[in-house]
């Protein structure tokens, strides 16, 4: 899977072994545990997908992120891309807005032994408790950058989250360059699961 991923581009030593590291076969049902390793998605509980191997790498690189940095990823999912995050050497702190994957997410990166601070609560709008963040990657799609989001993020931080409808999206990098001022970066399609919550694509209260 790693030879895969770097023949795609991926360059990043941290993030290299950091899939390296991660089990990625203990984030899905065993009876797919013989897939886990192919670069394609895989589906998990309510309808939502453990993202493929090379998005989770692609997305974890464009963050650009150092040892030690507090980083709120959006759709903790089944914990995959928190634990890569993890093993990564970053401070960790993830919003689910299903119930079930919000539980199943924590007992699992707790017997794996990787230390996330976890919430069950609509993402969308980031998670004000603990903000600023260095660092903030989306893993759904959003039909735009919610400004909650920008707003949580420091003076000189990256957000990495796609953009679009919920059939097409475009990978889009968001840097904070001072206190009002942002610069976005347009990257290539990609396709997720829709983010959920007031600034995604329901307005329903989290599961």
């Amino acid at each position: 899977m790693v030879d895969l991923l770097e023949t795609r581009g991926i360059t990043d030593a941290g993030v290299l072994a950091a899939m390296r590291e991660v089990p990625r076969h203990k984030f899905v049902e065993s009876a797919l545990a013989e897939e886990a390793y192919a670069d394609k998605p895989l589906p998990i509980h309510s309808g939502q997908t453990i993202s493929q191997p090379f998005t989770v790498a692609f997305q974890s690189q464009l963050l650009q992120a150092k040892a030690r940095m507090k980083v709120l990823e959006v759709g903790t999912g089944s914990g995959y891309q928190a634990a890569v995050l993890c093993a990564m050497g970053l401070r960790v702190f993830s919003v689910e807005y299903d119930g079930r994957l919000h539980r199943e997410a924590r007992e699992r990166l707790l017997a794996l032994g990787y230390e996330a601070r976890l919430h069950h609560g609509d993402g969308s709008g980031g998670w004000r408790l603990y903000q600023p963040y260095e660092r903030i990657l989306v893993t759904a799609a959003s039909p735009e950058v919610p400004l909650a989001l920008r707003q949580q993020l420091t003076v000189g931080g990256i957000m990495v989250i796609p953009v679009g409808n919920q059939a097409r999206q475009q990978m889009t990098v968001v840097r904070r360059l001072s206190q009002r001022e942002y610069e976005v970066e347009t990257l290539q399609a990609f396709r997720f699961v829709p983010l959920r919550g007031r600034y995604g694509f329901s307005l329903d209260e989290p599961a």
